[in-house]
């Protein structure tokens, strides 16, 4: 299956309307596969027109499962996400803050840049659960246990992974134990699968940011083929097509 506009038209001109809806759309084959196809897509004269070319992604080294975003989930017998589950969250999320270890990305997106002190807590018993928080603002042992640094290049062997990245904005009630810390960010080895996040080449991460405008509200919806043709139409979401 692959994914087009309503009327299988392409929007190249990346830049246009700042204000238009855009969505990054994700796809895998099933729940359990590790990797993805992303598309972006903008939404003009009432229809979404794919922009640009797709991209490859890897996604939850145990593929996706359900998560907890704009829509509810389905009831359809799908996994549901939980903290160290090694699965990506599946749904639709708003896009949150990009960020980064340098002072400044080229993005539209608020930007936060991250120091050697910043952690994202994934420890479901603490009020910070799923909050990138600041330990020089909220003390050593509110991050005791976290295992997410965001400068991974300082705490874990130079790993370049969260050099640039967004947040998706899975879990925004912060329900503990329903899963945390969820990013796009960038792939350390092509073809690697995650955690739980969706990860992409440095060129592709420098183009979707780049592209996202704050303005657009833009969505980030990933999917497995089959549960996305039962639910793009209600959805709102551009129509499946054949190959």
């Amino acid at each position: 299956m692959t994914l087009a506009g309503c009327a299988s038209t392409r929007a190249d001109r990346a830049g246009d309307g700042a204000a238009q809806p855009q969505l990054v759309l994700v796809t895998t084959a099933d729940w359990n596969a590790t990797q993805g196809r992303l598309q972006r897509y903008l939404f003009e004269g009432g229809q979404w027109l794919a922009v640009g070319e797709p991209v490859a992604v890897s996604i939850g080294r145990n593929g996706a499962a359900w998560g907890r975003g704009l829509r509810a989930a389905p009831d359809d017998g799908g996994p549901l996400k939980r903290e160290g589950d090694g699965r990506a969250p599946a749904g639709m999320f708003a896009v949150g803050t990009a960020f980064g270890y340098a002072e400044t990305a080229q993005t539209a997106l608020a930007y936060a840049p991250m120091s050697a002190s910043h952690y994202c807590i994934d420890v479901p018993a603490s009020p910070l659960y799923d909050r990138i928080v600041d330990a020089r603002r909220v003390g050593d042992e509110a991050v005791k246990g976290s295992t997410e640094p965001m400068r991974r290049d300082l705490h874990a062997d130079g790993d370049p992974r969260y050099r640039l990245g967004f947040v998706i904005a899975h879990n925004p009630a912060h329900v503990p134990g329903a899963g945390s810390c969820i990013f796009a960010h960038l792939q350390r080895a092509p073809g690697e699968p995650t955690a739980g996040c969706t990860a992409m080449s440095d060129a592709a991460m420098d183009e979707l940011l780049a592209w996202l405008r704050p303005q657009a509200r833009p969505l980030f919806v990933l999917l497995p083929q089959a549960q996305y043709r039962a639910v793009w139409k209600p959805w709102g979401l551009p129509q499946p097509v054949a190959d």
